[in-house]
């Protein structure tokens, strides 16, 4: 078991706390909030160590799982990093492109292991079909959420939209050509919906809306490719495959086929893939415990963090293009 100490103990912070805290594949040490008031409150409710000193949590462990807001993730990873402790973040990485390449300067130098919380890889809707996902060469998502508060000090692109772009540059092998976005404030002092087009190097091309001012709450990707499309719904956790292969000679009764302009014939089939029930948040800790325990390479690297933030600032950029 590998003793960990948790940064922040807000919202998700907690959620992370007793996680970590029912995890056979770590030991929690205790947690440090700035807000000693809610540090407290936090303590007492649920029995965690609260460490008043960020330092002294950092030496007590051997992984620090870093929840605070985004603004100080920065601060906090280069304390823990330069004391040789690996390090989890959530997403984003960091606020600014530089903070996150000084990170991953800092952590090839100590040899610690570091992973970004990007939680929808671990959504197992994803995983029942990442696997499928080949070559897709348009992509198209909808992340919509009803108004919150919470998480409006930053963009909408760095608070949602950037779950797809993680999820979109682990399925497309090639480097981005260009981007062209748009966002609008309409409750916060940053975008609250926008929309970008990525077009990669390959041809691919993905088109991104995000909104947290929506009256309903959507999570979608759709991935077309050769001979196959496939719909992913992180929120319900449900997938859609559909594929085409060669239709045969003499189709049965209840086949789909149809017939391009060329009269080649194809046959349309469904595909269900087994979606196994997980808890995401619990699965990326879990994984990243076995990253450093198998000295393995974590399934969201701090320099895949760092390349869904360069993304999202482009986008971000080229609102005010």
């Amino acid at each position: 078991m590998l003793k960990v100490g948790v940064l922040g103990a807000g919202h998700l912070g907690k959620i992370h706390l007793r996680l970590l805290n029912e995890s056979d594949k770590y030991e929690l040490v205790g947690f440090h909030d700035p807000d000693e008031i809610n540090a407290k409150k936090v303590a007492d409710e649920f029995g965690y160590t609260y460490f008043e000193n960020i330092n002294t949590l950092i030496d007590e462990a051997e992984v620090i799982d870093i929840v605070t807001p985004t603004l100080s993730h920065f601060d906090c990873a280069k304390k823990t990093i330069e004391k040789g402790r690996h390090v989890f973040i959530e997403k984003p990485i960091t606020n600014t492109l530089e903070e996150a390449e000084e990170l991953l300067e800092l952590a090839e130098k100590h040899k610690i292991k570091g992973q970004v919380g990007h939680v929808e890889r671990f959504n197992p809707a994803f995983l029942a079909v990442k696997d499928q996902i080949k070559n897709p060469m348009f992509i198209e998502t909808h992340r919509l959420a009803e108004f919150n508060p919470r998480g409006t000090d930053v963009p909408v692109v760095l608070d949602l939209m950037i779950h797809d772009i993680d999820a979109i540059l682990s399925v497309v092998n090639s480097e981005v050509k260009q981007i062209n976005a748009s966002g609008v404030s309409v409750i916060s002092n940053s975008p609250d919906i926008a929309n970008a087009r990525i077009e990669f190097e390959n041809g691919c091309v993905a088109n991104l809306t995000a909104s947290r001012i929506s009256l309903k709450n959507m999570r979608k990707s759709r991935f077309f490719q050769r001979d196959a499309y496939i719909s992913v719904d992180f929120l319900e956790k449900k997938v859609e495959v559909v594929k085409m292969k060669d239709a045969p000679d003499k189709p049965g009764d209840f086949d789909m086929v149809l017939q391009n302009a060329e009269g080649e014939k194809k046959q349309i089939y469904f595909e269900n893939p087994d979606i196994e029930a997980n808890n995401a948040i619990l699965d990326e800790l879990e994984t990243f415990a076995d990253a450093i325990n198998d000295n393995t390479e974590p399934v969201v690297t701090l320099k895949q963090g760092t390349n869904a933030l360069r993304v999202a600032l482009q986008i971000i950029d080229s609102f005010n293009k």
